[in-house]
């Protein structure tokens, strides 16, 4: 179907600083792609136009890093070092899921996600097929892992079980639902593996053309034990094993060293930048500008609801800003244009999604429009600013992936909120009996 989108103003593609803003503007969108913007109506004819006066077209987010299920375990841990709360209060809980609390748990993440602006995201996280059935089932785009584990030296790649299941999710998944799903390989820490399973698994992803996720120097503890236990950095770890012989990324990167991002670069590697999470678990501040500078792919990510304690991506947007500028004593350090290619065009390059991450013609319709009727989304003197500094994830009005509409004006097309809460408050009663 050819669907037109009248009348609303467009952040479209192009620009010095990588955008432009279109006033009481067009967009065509054929099938599941845009292929007209512009601010006069154009001649082709299309099935459906659609009235979005009064609203803000810019590119759907994508949340780069995640644990979705841990909507479960919001609020658990609080004031706590990240190893106390992952090994003392986390895990504990964790042992307790079952596969239908998990399936629980991410429908109520996607509910959050998609109704503040998210239109693709990445995960970690065990009993994946969950995930993968939830995100065929709604329409979201998502790269899903289930993270790779060791607790026991002695234990041969061949009898690690969490390696031999990734591996079978990713032949049995992946490019599921015309490419909107995708699996990725990820290996959880360098402080929760050994290099005896790294090693032959980073293998294994790199024969299969997978793609790789890790989380990378969190915590000063994390990295300097590292340099203690091997004489390297976390990131030298993972490359020496050949974990960043894939495209990869990296989860935190809050203590990486000049010769770390410069690994980083050369070997492709993705950072992603997690603002409050790293803040609330006193993890300290990524080095997001030196990265940039360098050239580094850096995009967004929530982290779990259990550290950050929300799902919402513009919030990610505006404490990025305020944080970097602030802690540098510098305004220019983050620019909003910065802020917003790094969730949107950096975000689709990290998962291997080069057909969306902006709006021009040709791109798949990854589209989410925010209202601009609101109070404190008045004047728009500039939109970059307005959406960096102003907006708030309620002020989504609309969520699209490859042009179906997921969510609107408060609700949800592809998934029963009720249901999903119901479930979800189920589970924690269970959880925390």
């Amino acid at each position: 179907m050819k669907l037109l989108l009248k009348h609303c103003d467009i952040l479209a593609s192009g620009g010095e600083a990588g955008f432009r803003c279109l006033e009481n503007a067009y967009l065509g969108i054929n099938g599941d792609t845009i292929d007209y913007i512009g601010t006069d109506k154009p001649q082709a004819a299309y099935a459906q136009e659609k009235d979005m006066a009064g609203r803000l077209l810019l590119p759907g987010l994508i949340n780069c890093h995640g644990h979705s299920p841990m909507v479960l375990l919001r609020g658990v841990g609080s004031d706590l070092s990240l190893q106390d709360w992952l090994f003392g209060k986390v895990m504990p809980i964790e042992d307790k899921l079952t596969a239908e609390d998990i399936r629980a748990g991410n429908n109520l993440a996607l509910l959050e996600m998609i109704s503040t602006g998210t239109t693709s995201y990445s995960d970690m996280y065990f009993e994946p097929q969950t995930a993968i059935e939830n995100a065929l089932a709604c329409g979201i785009k998502a790269n899903i892992s289930r993270p790779v584990q060791c607790f026991n030296k002695d234990e041969t790649y061949a009898e690690n079980f969490r390696a031999r299941e990734s591996i079978q999710l990713f032949r049995d998944f992946h490019g599921a639902g015309d490419g909107r799903v995708r699996v990725d390989f990820a290996i959880h820490a360098e402080y929760t593996c050994f290099d005896h399973i790294v090693g032959p698994y980073s293998a294994d992803c790199k024969s299969l053309g997978g793609r790789m996720q890790v989380h990378l120097s969190e915590t000063k503890k994390e990295h300097d034990e590292c340099v203690e236990k091997y004489g390297k950095t976390p990131a030298k770890w993972f490359c020496d094993l050949g974990a960043f012989d894939s495209p990869a990324s990296a989860a935190h990167c809050v203590w990486v060293t000049e010769e770390d991002m410069a690994l980083m670069l050369e070997k492709g590697v993705s950072p992603i930048h997690n603002p409050t999470s790293n803040m609330k678990l006193g993890s300290g501040f990524a080095p997001v500008q030196r990265m940039l500078d360098l050239g580094l792919n850096v995009t967004l990510g929530t982290d779990g609801a259990a550290s950050n304690n929300n799902l919402n991506l513009m919030e990610e947007l505006h404490l990025a800003a305020v944080l970097h500028n602030g802690y540098h004593r510098d305004p220019t350090i983050l620019k909003p244009a910065q802020l917003l290619t790094m969730a949107t065009r950096n975000g689709a390059r990290l998962q291997g999604r080069e057909d969306t991450g902006a709006l021009e013609a040709g791109k798949k319709a990854d589209i989410i429009a925010l209202d601009l009727t609101r109070p404190h989304m008045y004047p728009n003197t500039d939109p970059l600013a307005l959406v960096t500094y102003s907006a708030q994830g309620s002020d989504v009005v609309m969520t699209m992936v490859d042009g179906k509409i997921l969510y609107e004006n408060g609700e949800f097309l592809t998934l029963d909120a009720d249901k999903i809460l119901h479930e979800a408050r189920a589970a924690v009663k269970r959880l925390y009996a």
